[in-house]
């Protein structure tokens, strides 16, 4: 609603069935014709529809929708799935060209946002990413907040899940549906693999450790002590690449805090949609600390903050008496329109030295921002005496606002 007519694309991304067309087709086309947009004057193509399949190619889709407008008036152009297209840039670029034309696309591939794309749209592409629900989002739906949380840390957030009032078995079967079928296909046919022994053995591999500390070298080294010795890490590295073009995760950075330098490798790997990571696993390894630690990256990230994790140097002493440097790690740095929020992740504090552990690194950095540990555990607000403020899961997914407590 706030890019109507601003002269860019938009951009609208993000997994597929997260509910991208929905959002454009439905929420936005309604709101569109409630405000006096004549319907004649929304032109909207769905490109992964068979009978839309002779406007795959470019001249044929440009005319299209030329021949659809008629006056001087403003035409709103909706393209789902435009990276069907083969040089959909030039489609695009043409339609910015006309001062009556305001285009929205969608897309389920981050080629939309790579250099050679900006480079052709000069500046006038606008990305609006859209995510799987929140956990706010679902929580109307049930009796508490404990009954909401079992289902979205078991079946995530895709919106099928709960608009279509599926019972466990279904959730199940359609997360695997979606995973294998849509969004694994969905990689080999894109970027013409042979099959799809290797990428789905490497997201099994990330999905049985979200939240660790890895690279494609570490990854290749864990197939080689299962006696898979035919994946080399510049063939992992590829496979990352390609489940990140295509949302499935998300890699976060580490950060030296004293050194105030990036450090290249090992990261993070998170899921986008935490019941497609419990889908590959086949809900096995639903270990609720990880899964926790995923899903309150998920939502900083659909808060629009950014998101390092970050690793504190100091210096100890060890049981022999002799002081070494030791790395202290925060699970996330938020930073966002000049706030940054250092935040941990504990499932519970009821085991004192991982509480210690825990707030040992918060209280290590030495700047001013906030620092904030989240616990599953139901307790109110309050603070440390080094200032940290300990909340519950539920007040911060719950309320924007309890972190600025």
């Amino acid at each position: 609603m706030k890019r109507i007519g601003n002269g860019r694309a938009k951009i609208i991304t993000g997994i597929r069935r997260c509910g991208k067309s929905y959002l454009l087709f439905t929420l936005f086309r309604n709101y569109l014709l409630s405000n006096g947009v004549d319907e004649d004057h929304i032109i909207a193509i769905s490109l992964d529809d068979e009978e839309n399949e002779h406007l795959l190619d470019r001249h044929a889709l440009g005319l299209e929708i030329r021949s659809k407008i008629k006056d001087e008036e403003t035409y709103c152009v909706f393209l789902d799935e435009i990276q069907n297209v083969e040089g959909f840039e030039m489609v695009i670029n043409r339609l910015l060209h006309k001062p009556n034309v305001d285009v929205y696309v969608t897309g389920s591939n981050s080629r939309f946002l790579s250099s050679d794309i900006i480079t052709e749209f000069r500046g006038r592409g606008d990305e609006v990413r859209v995510r799987p629900l929140s956990f706010s989002e679902i929580r109307p739906l049930y009796d508490s907040d404990d009954e909401a949380w079992d289902d979205y840390f078991n079946y995530g957030g895709l919106p099928s899940i709960y608009a279509e009032g599926m019972d466990d078995e279904q959730k199940v079967s359609f997360l695997e549906y979606v995973t294998r079928t849509i969004y694994i296909n969905d990689i080999i046919e894109r970027n013409k693999l042979k099959d799809d022994k290797g990428i789905s053995n490497v997201l099994d591999l990330l999905s049985s450790a979200i939240g660790s500390l890895t690279n494609p070298l570490k990854l290749a080294n864990t197939f080689k002590s299962k006696g898979q010795r035919g994946i080399t890490d510049k063939t992992i590295s590829n496979y990352l690449r390609f489940l990140e073009e295509a949302y499935m995760i998300e890699r976060v950075q580490r950060y030296n805090i004293k050194g105030k330098d990036y450090i290249e490798s090992p990261y993070k790997f998170y899921f986008s949609d935490i019941g497609v990571r419990n889908s590959r696993i086949g809900f096995r390894q639903v270990e609720e600390t990880h899964i926790m630690e995923n899903i309150i990256y998920n939502e900083l990230k659909a808060r629009g903050f950014l998101v390092d994790v970050r690793i504190v140097e100091h210096r100890d002493k060890s049981d022999d008496g002799k002081y070494r440097n030791r790395q202290y790690e925060v699970d996330f740095v938020a930073n966002l329109a000049g706030k940054r929020y250092y935040i941990q992740s504990a499932l519970t504090m009821l085991d004192d030295r991982k509480l210690e552990q825990e707030l040992r690194s918060l209280s290590l950095i030495r700047d001013s921002f906030k620092k904030i540990l989240i616990t599953r555990d139901r307790i109110k607000p309050r603070r440390t005496e080094d200032g940290i403020l300990i909340i519950s899961l539920f007040d911060f997914l719950l309320n924007t606002d309890a972190i600025n407590q």
